[in-house]
């Protein structure tokens, strides 16, 4: 058998499809909102990944360190022979839970980039030539068809990833995992903390300007994609803190009163002086609202792991 495999279950013109129906929905509504997930071409990725070393963006640094303390205790609870990732990317977090699952057998990363899968695997393989890869180009909030892999399997989805999905999308989701989950299964999930204002705002509008970048990056893709004609430079970025919902907006504001036209969409989008689109919500998280959204689902939390400074937590779960 090959030590890797992909297999396509999006329709080649799924995200061009999808992509179309999100601007169309989303700029045609009141109040304005796009998908963060079209912040994620190669420039926002690479946008994304020098955020992810600013001074001001504690979670993945908080989370690395969680997975290096912990990660002996999640192999030894687990004993997980498969490991799925929902979201991999380029794979990078799941290095360190392999290096103590010593009887994995296979990994089963996810995502909607074949690219991204493609290079995470080659490195993965290079390093370890006998674990085999069935690699996924699929939507991990729409359900799931897993390769036949041997038990126990623990699902990953790290990175905070949840808090950008909203509450009745998160509840969606985790009744989606709780399908994939077999006796002895286990759900691994990263969350960030609800901590002070100042904090939290700053991870989201640091001093270089890199975040503003990043969420004006979503009106080049329009641009590239759909033929419109956005000028980034006629918004400005935004990041608040909503303490009742107790989770960070990024948005984008309108410097003065413009229209934009998107050809492809044969769609003019007119925009008052100051009017906002919503470009993201992540949501911050307490340990009671991760056990309850868990246990809604038909999970149970089992072991609850924090970073030294109780920024950012991973929690492990099992079926009910």
């Amino acid at each position: 058998m090959s030590p890797f495999q992909l297999t396509r279950t999006l329709p080649e013109d799924a995200t061009d499809a999808a992509l179309r129906a999100d601007v169309l929905q989303g700029l045609t509504r009141t109040p304005k909102t796009l998908p963060p997930k079209w912040f994620y071409d190669a420039r926002g990725s690479e946008l994304f990944d020098e955020i992810t070393t600013l001074p001001e963006y504690y979670p993945t640094r908080a989370e690395r360190e969680i997975l290096l303390d912990r990660a002996p205790e999640i192999a030894a609870a687990t004993g997980a022979r498969t490991l799925i990732e929902l979201g991999s990317g380029s794979s990078d977090k799941t290095r360190h839970l392999l290096d103590e699952l010593t009887g994995l057998v296979s990994y089963v990363p996810v995502d909607v980039s074949e690219s991204a899968l493609n290079g995470a695997a080659a490195a993965l393989l290079a390093e370890r030539p006998g674990l085999r890869v069935h690699a996924l180009i699929a939507d991990f909030t729409h359900a799931l068809t897993l390769p036949a892999t041997p038990g126990p399997r623990l699902v990953a989805f790290l990175g905070g990833t949840i808090g950008n999905l909203l509450p009745a999308e998160r509840a969606e989701f985790l009744a989606l995992v709780r399908t994939l989950l077999e006796p002895g299964d286990a759900l691994l999930l990263g969350t960030d903390l609800v901590k002070d204002e100042s904090v939290l705002v700053r991870a989201y509008d640091d001093a270089a300007g890199v975040t503003a970048a990043f969420n004006k990056n979503v009106l080049t893709v329009i641009n590239r994609e759909l033929g419109a004609d956005f000028s980034p430079a006629d918004f400005s970025h935004l990041a608040r803190w909503d303490p009742e919902r107790e989770w960070i907006e990024m948005r984008l504001r309108a410097r003065r009163a413009l229209s934009v036209k998107i050809p492809e969409l044969d769609l003019v989008v007119h925009f008052a002086a100051g009017e906002e689109v919503r470009t993201e919500v992540s949501a911050k998280f307490r340990q009671d609202r991760v056990r309850d959204e868990l246990r809604g689902a038909g999970m149970e939390l089992r072991y609850w792991w924090t970073d030294g400074a109780e920024r950012f937590a991973l929690s492990l779960a099992t079926a009910v």
